[in-house]
């Protein structure tokens, strides 16, 4: 049976597997979608910063040491948000164990607010980009990240386990639930057009400020191979926004 975000991440199997996942050289996370969100969210210093789905909370860390004045990470699965509290034991970080739909999000309370590739296992976004708006002081930025709706649109031609090297777009304009085979288990995410993500943004109030699609940077790459290859197709979708003074 499929599980939805949270939950896949508690299971022990697929929880073992994204782990030793991401300890692994030329991960796309590392090498392609952090590197376009460091860039967006400069300047850190003196920012009070939220993380959606933070999971590990390894840039929380990173964010503190450069400055960030607070973190905060919000994190559904209870494994993730061990590892979470772990990670930033010795810094003022802090994890609340609470989906994303449901934390009680406090008024003008953070300047920026990130999310990392959690967003597409969220059936309604509509509510979650509200909350974001409110609880952004005036002029505070949001930056997600997602899968890119050319991979979410269909899974096809992709056996799980084996790197994928062919990727059909099919059923683009068909929004909603994919269920995908993935880490050893079955996870339930929403598809949606780079449209949908534009009009949410414009819908609750923010103003668009970058698109990008994780264009590979060789420096990013040790493996030669690998670059090649992650230059065939984007993986990622990454938006910023501010709220209006």
């Amino acid at each position: 049976m499929e599980q939805a975000g949270p939950d896949f991440y508690n299971d022990e199997a697929v929880f073992a597997n994204y782990m030793s996942l991401r300890q692994r050289v030329d991960t796309a996370n590392d090498t392609l979608e952090k590197p376009v969100i460091m860039n967006l969210i400069q300047p850190i210093i003196g920012k009070r910063i939220l993380d959606l789905g933070c999971g590990d909370a390894a840039i929380g860390r990173e964010l503190l040491q450069s400055g960030a004045v607070s973190y905060l990470g919000v994190e559904g699965s209870h494994k993730m948000a061990a590892v979470g509290k772990q990670t930033l034991a010795d810094t003022t970080g802090e994890i609340i164990l609470q989906t994303i739909e449901n934390w009680t999000y406090p008024q003008a309370s953070f300047d920026l607010v990130i999310a990392r590739l959690s967003l597409h296992y969220i059936a309604n976004l509509a509510p979650v980009f509200t909350k974001v708006f409110h609880t952004l002081s005036p002029t505070g930025r949001f930056v997600f990240s997602v899968e890119h709706p050319v991979i979410t649109s269909c899974d096809q031609g992709w056996t799980s386990g084996t790197p994928r090297q062919d990727w059909l777009v099919d059923n683009y304009f068909t929004t909603g639930e994919r269920v995908t085979h993935w880490l050893g288990g079955t996870v339930k995410k929403y598809h949606r057009t780079v449209e949908d993500y534009f009009h949410l943004l414009q819908q609750a109030g923010f103003i668009i400020d970058d698109l990008r699609e994780a264009c590979p940077q060789r420096e990013n790459f040790y493996d030669i191979q690998t670059y090649e290859r992650r230059s065939r197709i984007p993986l990622f979708l990454i938006l910023a926004a501010s709220k209006p003074a």
